[in-house]
Formats: C-alpha cells, structure tokens, sequence
C-alpha cells in the first residue's frame, strides 16, 4: 500500500518512520536508562520506593543469581507469576539482563491454565507470588519447570514494613492459602546471595524477550515470540510519539507521574507504562489490586499524577467510586486507552470530571502491542483507534484485496514491532500473515479520507471481556468436560461494565444439571474474566450440514428476542 493519508496529519516534528534501534538488547536499553535517571525515583508500591539506581542493582543481583546459581543458560524461558509489586520489574529486567526469555502469567489463572502454559514455553524456572503457590502445588508434577523462587507481597520494603506487610496478608486477611513447595527458594535469598555484576551474556536484537500468551484471533492459547528488537522498536514508536513537540500536551522526561493499575503481564502495560516510560525517567506508581477502589482512590490522593492508562471497565470503575470527582486532577494531562474498545459515554464523562480527554489506541499482543494512536491534541474523543504509528503501515483487505477509504474489511499490519511467529505453531503462524507480509488482526475495520482507522467488529468470534480476550474454544471445551454436558457454544454478549459478557448455551444429557453446578465447575477451572455470566439450556444446537455449531445463529436468535 502505497498510499498513507496519516502521514498528512504527522506534526513536522513527528518522522514517517524510526531509526534502528541502537541497543543490542532490552537490557541495554534498561541500562542506559538506569545511568541516565539514577537518582531519580523509578518505582513506587506499596509505601516503598526505589531509583533507577537501586532498580539497577537489584536485577542485577537477580540476574547474577539466575545465571551463576542456577546456572540457567541464554533462551532459557521464566515465567514470572506476579501482580503489580516492585518485585515485578526487578525480577523481569534481571531475567532479561541473564539473557533468559520472559514468559508472563496471569496470576490468577488455575491450576489448569498455568500447566498449559508452563508445559507449551518449558519454561525451567518461575517466580511466583506465595499467595498463589497452592495453584503451582497442585501441577508441580505435571509441569519442566525445576527452579521455583517465592516472595511475599512485602518483601522489597524496609524493616519492619515488611513483616507488617506480609503478616497481614497471610494471618490477618488469609490471602495465602496453604501450600507445600519444599524446593522453593525465597526470592529474598536469590537477591542477598546474587551480586551487582553484570552476567556475561551475549544479547543481539534477534534474540526472543517474551513468549506473550495470546490467543490470536481464534483457539487456544499461543505464545507470541516477540524478540528484543520488536520491543525496541515499539518503544522507540511510541516515546516518539508521546514527546512530541509540536504537541501541547506531551510527556516530558523525568517530570512525569504515572500511574500503573493495569496489570504489568499485560502487554499494553509493559510496553507503554513499564518500557516506554523508563526511557523518560518516570515515576511509575505501581497498583497491586485496582479492584480495591476504595484504597486505589486513597492512593490517587497522595499523589502528583500526570498519566494514567487504563481500559473502559476501569475508568468506569473509578468515576463511580465515592471520592473520585474530589480528587486533584490539576497535574493530569494524559489519559491512555487501550485493550478494548472505549464507550463514548465513558470518554465524555472522563473528560468532564479530570478536563482530560481520552487518547484511545489500538494493539494487538503480536505487535508489541501498539498500532495505532490518536494525536496528543485531541480536545474531545473521537471514536476513532487514531493513526498509525511511524513505521508502521496499516491496509484494509477483504479476500486479499486493498479496499478503499471508508470500506470495510479486516485490518492488517506491517511494521518492526510485528511478532516473529508463534512458539512451535508454524500452520498458526502460517495463517496469521499474508503472503505478502501482513499480519492479520482479526479486527473488521476501516479508514477514513485522514488516515484515521476505526474498528467496527471482530472478526472471528473471540469476546473482549474488560480488555482481555476470551476464546470460545477454550470456554466450551472446559464445561464439555463437565461429566453431564453433551455439547456446549460460547458468544458474546454487550455488557455496560465490561464491554462484552460471556453467554453459554449448553445441551445436558443430564436433567438434574443446573446453572449453579456449572458455574461452580466453571470456577475451578477458568480464571475469573472467563467464567460465563449467563448459561441457558437449549434442547439443541444450529448446526452446520456438517456439524459445525452457528454461534452467530444464536447471536442472531439473541438479537430477534
């Protein structure tokens, strides 16, 4: 495709396309940043801060650790199993730095969920949260993983915060259920026996960074292989665009606050919240439990917030907490969205409380994640998933066809910061791009006459649930293997809370099966975003001649009602 209206609407400053990256590594980069922001502060949770300079020296204690101790050679995967705590970004730049490749996991997922992953990466090693050790208890037998190292959520502050921190947690609220890992090694102990040197790995932009789990557009989950240098490239797009002078409303290095409440092993959060705002010395206040409104309200209160990122459920979350509209919004000049599709209603009421309009974007796991973004200058929200980004190049298709402004079809990408494949799934890499190149997102989209993208459906069937994707495959294979279900679909339905809800239609063979036993099933089994709101009976299916169930029939059905 040759012809690209966004360029047009490019302020001077803002170039069609980047220079290579000059890093070899991720861990370069981090390097550079740690020297350049030293003594600035780089990470704040729960009470307890750190600077660049003490972010530094911990991952390379870890990294040392992973690489002389446990002897864990370059490539090698980790999975790392935490919510937002310091230990996080400490624990995935010493990874990085050790040469290994970074698997992230939901901490919430079952036991079910988390064998399938750590079996399809082989990762080696995990480091994992004490409060979801009984999960990893339960598959330890089943999974290669030989190296397990525990923390507790306050183990990276000072004496005696630290012991008030975890002793509350696991004897006062009970949020450590018991577990047994008798070869787990305290994270604590891997930092003090671990030292400040930098391992003597070998790092080049080739090299895999993160087996990011996705689903793609349909099945069950894959590990997108994004290398140093898809990342690279993805900062360097996205920090261009955020800096911007001609821009009135931009970051600027080492004067931001951001806060942090998306989940870090989330693709959007750890590129634009972790990665691109070390390269501007920002001030990233970490938020370990989000749903604890009432306290990230309190938290919000305490502090200077420039940025904040978040999905349409969160925003909506907090604009209906008591307190929200009193805050201090005089310091906030970005508001990021992504992850899901952003209600116009939500965006406006945001607007009227913070006089922050809403930047929505566009991404996708397989792209680092980020496509598309809406200029900085924006007054209002517009509906639209914004421009693409320098270097990257967007097209619409339908059949293999490019398809003029303002007609519909699916959008597809090409640019550095595109995966290199899926882990060991040639055919599912295969079928992902084009034969030209282009990688297909799945998204029915078009553009308009500017070179604005607008996404207008999904593609395949998968369901966004308060930014996550859920697939129907996995959800009717689950409860297929409930001992009473003969057969089962699994659809979107609109939700005002979280975009889309899950409804499953399911055929029993057996007449005492209720609603209550499959979602006490569905509980054990799938993590909480997907287990289905709503479950009906139905003595049958549409099906195709060749048995094929017609979710979209049922849609259909659903509509007609």
């Amino acid at each position: 495709m040759t012809n690209k209206p966004w360029l047009q609407q490019y302020p001077p400053c803002l170039p069609e396309t980047i220079t290579p990256p000059q890093q070899a590594s991720l861990a370069e980069l981090f390097e550079q940043c740690s020297k350049q922001f030293a003594e600035l502060p780089a990470l704040e949770n729960l009470g307890t801060s750190l600077t660049y300079k003490q972010w530094d020296l911990l991952s390379l204690r870890f990294a040392d650790y992973l690489h002389r101790h446990l002897q864990l050679k370059p490539g090698t995967r980790l999975a790392i199993m935490l919510p937002n705590l310091l230990q996080f970004p400490v624990v995935l730049l010493g990874a990085l730095r050790a040469g290994l490749t970074v698997v992230n996991v939901n901490p919430l997922f079952t036991p079910r969920e988390l064998a399938y992953e750590l079996q399809d990466s082989g990762a080696e090693a995990i480091v994992i949260l004490e409060n979801f050790a009984y999960v990893l208890e339960k598959v330890q037998d089943e999974i290669p993983t030989r190296h397990i190292i525990l923390t507790s959520a306050g183990d990276l502050c000072g004496f005696p915060k630290r012991q008030l921190i975890n002793s509350v947690l696991k004897y006062v609220r009970r949020k450590v259920p018991p577990y047994h890992l008798p070869t787990a090694i305290p994270l604590r102990q891997a930092l003090e026996e671990g030292q400040p040197v930098p391992p003597e790995v070998s790092l080049n932009q080739e090299d895999l960074a993160f087996l990011q789990y996705t689903g793609g557009t349909t099945g069950t989950p894959k590990g997108a292989m994004l290398t140093h240098g898809n990342i690279l490239a993805n900062i360097e797009q996205v920090r261009l665009w955020l800096t911007c002078q001609d821009w009135h409303r931009r970051m600027e290095v080492g004067k931001e606050d951001v806060v942090t409440a998306l989940p870090l092993y989330h693709i959007f959060a750890l590129t634009a919240n972790l990665w691109v705002s070390m390269t501007l010395g920002v001030y990233n206040h970490l938020i370990t439990n989000p749903r604890d409104l009432k306290l990230f309200i309190k938290k919000l209160a305490k502090i200077r917030f420039t940025c904040i990122t978040g999905v349409n459920t969160l925003f909506i979350h907090l604009m209906h907490t008591p307190g929200f509209e009193q805050l201090d919004f005089s310091n906030l000049k970005l508001t990021m969205a992504g992850g899901m599709s952003m209600q116009k209603a939500v965006a406006e009421r945001w607007q009227k409380i913070t006089g922050c309009p809403v930047i929505e974007g566009y991404g996708l796991t397989e792209t680092s994640p980020v496509v598309t973004l809406n200029p900085l200058d924006i007054e209002t929200f517009t509906g639209s998933i914004g421009l693409p980004l320098p270097a990257t190049d967007c097209c619409i298709l339908d059949g293999g066809e490019p398809q003029p402004i303002g007609k519909e079809g699916e959008l597809c990408v090409r640019g550095p910061q595109v995966m290199r494949g899926y882990w060991n799934q040639p055919e599912e890499t295969q079928a992902i791009f084009t034969k030209d190149g282009w990688l297909r997102t799945g998204d029915i989209a078009k553009m308009d006459e500017k070179g604005f993208f607008y996404i207008v459906d999904r593609k395949k069937d998968m369901i966004l649930v308060s930014g996550f994707n859920v697939y129907p495959n996995e959800i009717e294979q689950v409860i297929v293997s409930h001992p009473k279900v003969k057969e089962c679909a699994a659809i979107g339905v609109p939700d005002e809370k979280t975009g889309e809800a899950i409804k499953v239609f399911v055929v029993s063979d057996d007449p005492n099966l209720t609603i209550k036993e499959l979602k006490i099933f569905c509980r054990a089994n799938l993590t909480g975003y997907k287990i289905p709101k709503y479950i009906e009976f139905k003595d049958e299916l549409p099906k195709t001649t060749v048995g094929k169930i017609l979710r979209r029939q049922l849609k259909e059905e659903l509509k007609d009602e």
